[in-house]
């Protein structure tokens, strides 16, 4: 998908790294995605010109915004404060290692810093994103600040560490402003792209302009705007643009030109360059700057999910996890006392205890100054299959399922899942599989299974509630997953009767939504039916007809969801 003539990764990250340094204020930033040299001598090329703040990955609130220095207060006798990383910032720029780990309440700290700074006292932010999968990145709240993001894992360093940056400019009306065609065509590549965020439109118009400054122009060329496309839009992509209709005729090959015209000039070429833009032609060198893992990803219908994704849900631990800040309680039920924040609490107080008689030494602490520690853990998760093993097609069925099964289980220790599988056939539903991340356990389960009988699909999806809801109060997050026609004609009595079998499967599929299970009802009938449909309405959950599924598409569509 890319162009012989496109500029390298280096090369954009290079007009990047100039455009940022041009107006810092105005560019917000720059997104670093794969570590490697070209981003190192990226930084290190930056460094030179001004000045870096590395912000530590695990920052606490008090570090962040500043308050009380607990060891010069302790020493002095009376409450001393510090400044806070965002004060201390201003003016330069924060470098941010490990931001797809940012936290949401961290993100939304430096977020509220950078929309309320005032014009002399603003900080650029560069995110330091070391994320391996393609959903692992920083929260939305700072790469919509950023303008430009730029995939440097495989690029090589090129001159990054010589590129030579402007001087800041001492105001953005310097920078050459897009033509009302130019604003239009950038419209036209971030509608076809997905890109819904105005500050993206907007700063890709802000870099259009930076590119003709930077060129030594005051006019904006379709060349700036492709670049613009290429540095803001393209790697915010959440879609690929519609292919162009069937049934469009092509455009007739332009005639030949005379015998006796005269050839084209290197000049003409630059002169054709004149701002008016061709949006097709944007949107192509769009595309081609897309990175590889992203295209991919968009190709198979999949977007990214944000920082943090994968695993099960996050919860409140007193013992283990991620710190968090403390807050004010006791130290009981297994919480553990904060003393350091307890102390920071009780410092600010002392002269007014002091005054009020009492003659004790040391420091006074209340019970309102002590604070406990917190944590914040993610349960494992769980995938409940529950496949329809009823009818002519049940062994094809199972063996897709096992299928899905040992692809899900081979990456359990990397997404900390466990699989439990669930069949129903005849009269009633079974548990083959507990949960479990043994493969060698799940593949004795589904070996030699009997298919064929009725569709008790009511018992089915009574059991994997069942099942969910008592690994929901064990603190485990289910998904289930759903694989049948919709076609129940097994009543939870036993009776063969499809009116009351329907009726039967839509109660236990509302009672799944109303204990707030997720899930997905997979289709596999020939033809996507309104039965299946009808289900996965009751359950609240997502609907995907898949009539020629196999494992890996089974594998695929469940892995979209956890």
């Amino acid at each position: 998908m890319t162009s012989p003539d496109a500029p390298s990764a280096a090369e954009d990250a290079a007009l990047a790294l100039r455009a940022f340094a041009l107006w810092p204020a105005g560019f917000g930033g720059l997104w670093l995605r794969g570590p490697g040299p070209a981003r190192d001598a990226l930084v290190e090329r930056l460094g030179q010109t001004v000045r870096l703040r590395r912000m530590p990955a695990h920052i606490d609130t008090e570090r962040l915004h500043g308050g009380i220095d607990l060891a010069a207060s302790l020493a002095a006798g009376r409450s001393i404060s510090r400044s806070g990383f965002l004060e201390e910032a201003r003016g330069g720029v924060v470098i941010a290692p490990l931001a797809e780990r940012i936290t949401a309440s961290l993100a939304g700290s430096v977020a509220q810093a950078l929309d309320h700074a005032e014009a002399g006292e603003r900080f650029g932010l560069v995110l330091l994103d070391d994320g391996a999968e393609r959903d692992e990145v920083p929260p939305l709240s700072l790469t919509e600040r950023v303008a430009f993001a730029c995939e440097l894992g495989s690029a090589a360093p090129g001159g990054l560490a010589q590129t030579e940056l402007p001087q800041p400019l001492a105001s953005p009306a310097e920078i050459p402003a897009c033509s009302a065609e130019g604003l239009e065509a950038l419209a036209a590549v971030s509608l076809a792209l997905g890109v819904d965020s105005g500050r993206a439109l907007r700063f890709a118009a802000l870099t259009a302009g930076a590119s003709a400054r930077l060129d030594g122009r005051g006019i904006v060329r379709e060349s700036d705007l492709a670049a613009a496309a290429r540095l803001v839009l393209a790697p915010r992509a959440t879609r690929l643009p519609p292919p162009p209709p069937e049934d469009e005729e092509e455009a007739p090959p332009p005639p030949p030109p005379p015998a006796d015209s005269e050839p084209d000039t290197p000049g003409d070429e630059e002169q054709e360059d004149n701002g008016t833009p061709d949006p097709d032609q944007l949107i192509e060198a769009a595309v081609a700057a897309i990175p590889p893992g992203l295209l991919e990803a968009l190709a198979d219908g999949r977007t990214r999910r944000g920082a943090g994704s994968g695993g099960g849900a996050r919860h409140l631990s007193p013992l283990r996890g991620r710190p968090l800040a403390a807050r004010q309680g006791l130290p009981r039920g297994g919480a553990r006392l904060a003393l350091i924040d307890t102390l920071r609490a009780a410092v600010p107080w002392q002269a007014l205890r002091r005054a009020e008689g009492e003659a004790r030494a040391g420091l006074r602490i209340m019970k309102d100054d002590v604070r406990v520690r917190r944590f914040e853990a993610r349960s494992a998760s769980v995938t409940i299959f529950a496949v329809d093993a009823s009818g002519s097609a049940a062994f094809s069925r199972l063996a897709e399922a096992k299928g899905a099964v040992e692809l899900l289980l081979a990456q359990a220790y990397v997404k900390r899942t466990e699989v439990a599988l669930v069949a129903f056939r005849g009269s009633d539903a079974q548990l083959l599989l507990p949960p479990t991340r043994s493969l060698t356990r799940a593949r004795r389960a589904l070996t030699e299974l009997p298919g064929g009988g009725g569709t008790p699909l009511a018992a089915g999806l009574s059991l994997v509630c069942t099942l969910g809801t008592g690994l929901t109060r064990r603190g485990y997050t289910p998904l289930l997953v759903i694989l049948t026609d919709g076609r129940g004609n097994i009543a939870l009595d036993g009776s063969a009767n499809r009116a009351v079998a329907t009726q039967d499967a839509l109660k236990a599929g509302r009672a799944i939504a109303a204990a707030g299970l997720a899930g997905v009802v997979i289709d596999i009938s020939p033809r996507p039916r309104p039965e299946a449909s009808a289900v996965a309405a009751a359950m609240r959950a997502r609907y995907v007809p898949l009539p020629q599924a196999n494992a890996a598409t089974l594998s695929k569509v469940i892995g979209a969801l956890t």
